[in-house]
């Protein structure tokens, strides 16, 4: 793996916050609401707060964008998106999925405020499984020190991809629709509660494609990068180009990309969707597609 100029610092923090996460994890944690729905739990503040100093004596000109409140010199020229524990419900439960995110962006000087620079170095680190995902822009993604690439599944009927819902006006969402949609003409969706993990298992193929709607940068920050460097796409439902304000998050291996943004164009305009072919006709053509 050649050198990184960022994401090797990265790395080593997030497996430090990652020891730190699975100390809680053996012992238990109370969770509190942030929120009117929203968890965090002290594993939570004490990661971050572990991050933030480490990437304060690492990266002292770099600012830091953190999910448990951290805004610390958001002018700079480079910006850490940070979230110490993604899958906090899923932790409290002692559900085990979660995982550290640290995505770097690199925002040149007169860059507006509203406007996204480009992320450079992500890491994702899951510590219960000792998996740590690293990309860096023009270096490729990686997985444990081997390069990882996204599947090539070709058709969405043969495709496992994942979803998630918000916490927040879960009622409001309109996502179970497109999950009941997609769930009918693929594989199957997963939904394991890790925005950071679903994306990094698109860049490492164990996953073909993954939506979800109204994120945060730093659920978002790395795993785009890694699922770019993989060789896969990621886009807002319509095709158009991502945004770090993440209100539209679509993954995939960029084989069963049109499949799935025809579906959301065609339920977004209120269109009937094709009729979902019957098992022996889904046969007949995997098999006329095979010769």
């Amino acid at each position: 793996m050649r050198k990184f100029e960022f994401a090797h610092i990265g790395e080593g923090i997030a497996r430090q916050a990652g020891a730190l996460l699975r100390g809680f994890y053996e012992k238990g944690v109370t969770a509190e609401y942030k929120g009117d729905v929203d968890l965090v739990t002290e594993a939570d503040r004490a990661s971050e707060q572990l991050i933030v100093s480490k990437l304060k004596t690492a990266f002292p000109a770099h600012g830091i964008y953190g999910e448990e409140g951290t805004r610390d010199r958001l002018e700079s020229e480079y910006r850490w998106y940070v979230d110490p524990l993604d899958g906090t419900t899923n932790f409290a439960h002692g559900f085990p999925s979660f995982c550290v995110i640290l995505g770097l962006e690199h925002r040149p000087l007169g860059l507006s405020d509203e406007a996204d620079g480009e992320i450079v170095a992500g890491v994702i680190y899951d510590p219960l499984r000792d998996e740590m995902f690293v990309a860096e822009k023009g270096r490729g993604a990686w997985l444990n020190g081997r390069q990882i690439k996204v599947s090539k599944v070709a058709t969405l009927a043969e495709s496992l991809t994942a979803t998630g819902f918000p916490s927040q006006k879960r009622h409001e969402n309109p996502n179970v629709h497109f999950y009941q949609q997609i769930t009918l003409r693929s594989h199957g969706v997963r939904r394991a509660g890790s925005a950071g993990l679903d994306l990094a298992y698109v860049a490492c193929g164990r996953l073909d494609g993954y939506w979800e709607f109204k994120l945060n940068p730093w659920d978002t920050s790395a795993g785009v990068l890694l699922v770019e460097e993989a060789g896969g796409t990621i886009t807002h439902f319509d095709g158009g180009k991502f945004t770090l304000d993440s209100r539209e998050v679509l993954a995939t291996n960029g084989l069963i990309f049109p499949e799935m943004k025809h579906i959301f164009t065609e339920m977004f305009a209120g269109r009937d969707l094709e009729r979902i072919p019957t098992p022996a006709e889904f046969a007949a053509k995997r098999a006329q597609a095979t010769k």
